[in-house]
Order: C-alpha cells, then structure tokens, then sequence
C-alpha cells in the first residue's frame, strides 16, 4: 500500500505540474493562431482562452467519467468553480482591487447565475442522466452562438482592449503557434490522465470518497491555469481581463465539462453534494454577480471583499476535511 500511495502521489504532482505547462503552452498557441486568422481580441479572450483555461477541467472530468468515477468527475468541475471564485478571485482582488469595465462581462454575471440554478435543479432527483447533460450542451450552444453575436458587435468593449494589449505581447509566428497547440494538447491529455489514475488510487488507498479528491487536490490542480492567468493580469492592471478568465472558466465547467462528461456516461449524484457543495457554489456565484455587476456604477471587487472569499474557501476547506475524519 505504502509503495502504491507514493506512486499515486507522485503521479498528482507530475500530473499537476505538466498540466499546468501544457495548458499555458494551449492557451498561447490557440490564441496566437487564433489572431493570425484575424479573429477579433474580443472573440479570442471569450472563446479561445476560455475553453483553453478549461481545457483541464474538460479532459480531466471526461476521463474520470469513462473510467465510471462520477465523484471526480462532478466533484473538478463544481470544486474548479467554487475554487475560480472563492480563492482565485480573492487572491487577484486582493493584489488588486478588481473593478469590472466592461459591458459584455456585466451581461456574464447574470448569466453564469442562471445557469448555476438549472445546475441545481438538475441535480434534485440525484442524478444527471443523459438528458441532462444534453440540456447543458445545448445551452453552451446557445452561449457561444451569443458570444460570437457579441463579440462582432463589441468592438470597443475594455475586455477586448486588454485582451488585443495581452495578444501583442505574447505574439508568435504561426508555425510556432501551431506546434505549442498540438503539443500543449497532447501533453494535456498525458497529464490529465496521470492526475485521475493518481487520484484515484490515493481515494482507495486512503478510504476517502472520489468526490473530496475530485472537489479539493483536482479541482486546485485544473484550476492551476486560472490562477497564473488571473494573477498576472490582476498586477498588469487588466482587471477586465482578470475577472473574464474566472467567468469564462465557470460558464465553460458549468456547461460543456459536466455535459461532457454526463453525456459520456450518466452521473450519480452523491445527497451530500446538493445540501454542501452546490449551496456553496451557488452562494459565491450569487455574492459574484451582486459584488462585480455594480447596480449603482461601476462594479468593484475589494480588498476586503477578495480576503472574505479567501475566508469562505478556508472555511469550505475545513468543512471538508472535518467530514472526512468523522466519515472515517
């Protein structure tokens, strides 16, 4: 047992590591792809980077349901949103206050709510069958057909300002581009695939539900590109830019991750999840969409408001390792 937890182990932190890089080197190459196709700032920040951010959640989820374990599956995308808001926007808020400019993220918080209630209601009869995640995909659908809408009609919008500024800065040729997204797409895969088998072989090991590893170390470890993104356009000053990737992020989870993964194959839902993890959930969504919408003028996230998600994540955090010793 000893030998095998070790190797698991190791195989969540190579995993981790290499995804990180890989999704960094996707996310570069599609974007800078993207833009010699002379496919607009807006469309590339809103598209192209937030399935790229994703990507993880996506590959990751998707392997965890073939290989039949609903627990990681649910558990990365739901935990990967809980962590985008609670600990990752807290941490860019509180290196800088985040204040939302732009009109199309403004029309993303309502949104993202909304789908975060049919989430919710989806689950109340403990399962999400095929239907459901059928349901999801086509309101992804729906969701990329409104942003390309937006995204020809916006072109003055602070996002795609950020967005073409960040674009000239890490531009490459196109024979470069193309290989880091291949490349940074199969390594994706390598790592993704590392991180579920090690995941789940330390849940067996150590008798803990797959939903608290899918929920804690996986959903941190595919939420790792939001992180380093959203960090360093917090300290360039791109709060738009910073607060897109967070809801790019969850849209993309919300929607094609669980869809994708519910259409590979019908997911249990554990009770535990809609009375702990989805309130949560919600709850940050809702106090995201309150705090950044700016009902009388220009939304605003500040340091206060970023340490109280930091807060709410070491609560939620703690929450969880308590029911794990008591379950135990």
């Amino acid at each position: 047992m000893g030998e095998g937890l070790l190797y698991a182990g190791l195989a969540i932190v190579g995993g981790l590591i290499l995804l990180l890089w890989s999704a960094d080197r996707f996310i570069e190459g599609a974007a800078s792809t993207a833009r010699h196709f002379r496919i607009s700032p807006l469309m590339i920040g809103m598209v192209v980077v937030g399935f790229g951010t994703s990507a993880p959640e996506l590959l990751v989820s998707a392997l965890a349901s073939i290989q039949g374990n609903p627990g990681i599956a649910l558990g990365n995308a739901y935990g990967s949103n809980i962590t985008n808001i609670a600990l990752i926007l807290g941490i860019t808020a509180l290196i800088s206050p985040v204040a939302v400019q732009s009109g199309i993220l403004k029309k993303e918080l309502p949104l993202l709510s909304l789908v975060t209630v049919v989430a919710v209601i989806q689950l109340l009869d403990g399962q999400l069958s095929r239907l459901d995640a059928v349901a999801l995909l086509l309101l992804f659908g729906a969701l990329m057909a409104w942003t390309i809408r937006e995204g020809t009609k916006e072109k003055a919008d602070p996002f795609a300002r950020e967005m073409e500024a960040e674009l000239q800065e890490r531009s490459m040729p196109l024979k470069r581009a193309l290989v880091w997204l291949v490349l940074g797409l199969l390594l994706l895969l390598v790592s993704s695939r590392m991180l579920v088998w090690g995941a789940v072989a330390v849940a067996q090991a150590l008798r803990i539900s797959d939903l608290i590893i899918g929920l804690t170390v996986v959903a941190v470890g595919t939420s790792l590109p939001e992180l380093a993104s959203s960090v360093v356009s917090a300290r360039k000053g791109e709060h738009d830019l910073a607060l897109g990737n967070i809801l790019g992020s969850n849209l993309f989870n919300t929607l094609a991750v669980v869809g994708i993964a519910g259409s590979i194959h019908p997911l249990k839902v554990e009770e535990v999840v809609l009375h702990r993890d989805m309130i949560v959930m919600a709850g940050l969504t809702f106090s995201l969409f309150l705090l950044g919408y700016g009902f009388r003028g220009p939304g605003r996230i500040n340091r206060w408001e970023g340490l109280a998600l930091i807060l709410v994540y070491c609560g939620y955090l703690t929450y969880l390792v308590f029911s794990v010793t008591q379950t135990r």
